[in-house]
Order: C-alpha cells, then structure tokens, then sequence
C-alpha cells in the first residue's frame, strides 16, 4: 500500500480544455510531456496530477469524460499514475465508484490511478474505501491534516495520514508506517504551525498516551 508520492501538477482543472491541451501537449518546457520525458530519461517514476475531478469552486460539478481525457492525456505524455484529486472536498463514495468506474470503461485501469482527498465534507475515509473496493492503492494524506489549496480556497485540509493509517490497519492492510511515530510527528508539526491537528485518530491515541503518562 502506497500512501504517498511526489509527482507533478500539469493539469490544474479538469473542465477547463484550454489549460488541458497547454499544459499537457509539445515538448516545450514546463508541459507534462517534457517534464515526464527528462524524468524517465533519468530512470524516475512519473505520478500526474488532475486537479477538481469531482467538483470545481467556479462551475461547480465536473464531468466525467473530461476527468479521464486528462487522465489519458497524462497516461499518453509519460506518467506512470495519475492521481484524481477532490481539491474541495465535495465527493462521495458514489462518485468515486462511478469515476473510477468511467476510467475502467475507457481503457484506464484502477493500476494506473491514484486519489487525492480532501476532508472538508468529512467523506476523506469513505472515499478511499469505495477506491480500495475499486482497486485503487494509493492514496494522498498529509500528517496532522494539515494543507489546504491556494486556488480553491474552500478546500481544507488533506485526509490525515493518521486517519488513513488507522483505517489501513483495521482493515489488515500493511502499510509500513508507524502510526505511533506518525502522530507524534503530527502533533510537532501542527504545534509549531500554531495549528489544532485535524486527525481524530492522532488525537485519540495522543490522549491515551497522555493519561498513561507514556507521552
């Protein structure tokens, strides 16, 4: 189970075709192609990303086709995955189901996609279940739950990684993460960020390691 990666960001709005065919097509620097082609060159793996899959703050939902025509478009350019992305947080299980589902009708399957979530509607968990059922295994978090987006500024935080990872082991899914060290570490970064930590898990296990004094 891979829970996170670096990637690249080529294609910032699934429904805007005009940013599509600029920032994926020709060997120009800064397009997805030239980027995927001098990283594979160096023998790298390539992770695209679309941004607002399930849902854009100006136009509100997004169709399908147009998801998976910048997946193919990626796939196509070079990447090896390509990570669907809920930039505001507005998906569902269903609409995970069906996405991937669209995918797998035209040709992409679950092996070559990633999810990105955010929490801002509290489905973060629930959809990556209904991505698991749907074959996905990687997945976005971010410790403490922190970030947001600086482009869609109703989005909150990124599904927290201790959030995830407690799911994961509940479901007898070996993540080889350390969910004691990972809360931990969540708990510094959101503290020195001035930040309340956005994980119930993390929260959880902090209290319990506080009332017996092992914190």
């Amino acid at each position: 189970m891979r829970i996170r990666q670096h990637g690249l960001l080529p294609c910032r709005r699934a429904d805007c075709p005009l940013a599509r065919r600029a920032s994926v097509a020709g060997a120009r620097p800064g397009t997805a192609t030239s980027i995927a082609g001098k990283a594979r060159d160096k023998g790298l793996t390539v992770r695209g990303y679309v941004s607002m899959c399930f849902g854009d703050p100006w136009e509100g939902p997004v169709d399908a086709p147009a998801v998976t025509e910048c997946t193919r478009a990626l796939l196509d350019a070079g990447c090896d995955q390509v990570s669907l992305g809920d930039t505001i947080g507005t998906a569902t299980p269903g609409h995970v189901l069906d996405l991937i589902d669209r995918h797998a009708t035209d040709g992409i399957g679950a092996q070559s996609l990633a999810l990105h979530l955010h929490d801002t509607y509290g489905q973060a968990l629930a959809n990556v279940l209904a991505g698991l059922l749907s074959g996905v295994t990687c997945f976005d978090s971010s410790t403490g739950g922190i970030g947001g987006c600086p482009f869609a500024q109703s989005a909150t935080g990124n599904l927290a990684t201790e959030d995830l990872v407690w799911m994961l082991d509940g479901l007898g899914i070996n993540t080889g993460i350390d969910l004691d060290a990972v809360t931990r570490a969540g708990a510094q970064i959101t503290r020195l960020l001035g930040r309340e930590t956005q994980s119930k898990a993390g929260t959880a296990i902090l209290g319990a390691a506080l009332k017996a004094g092992s914190l």
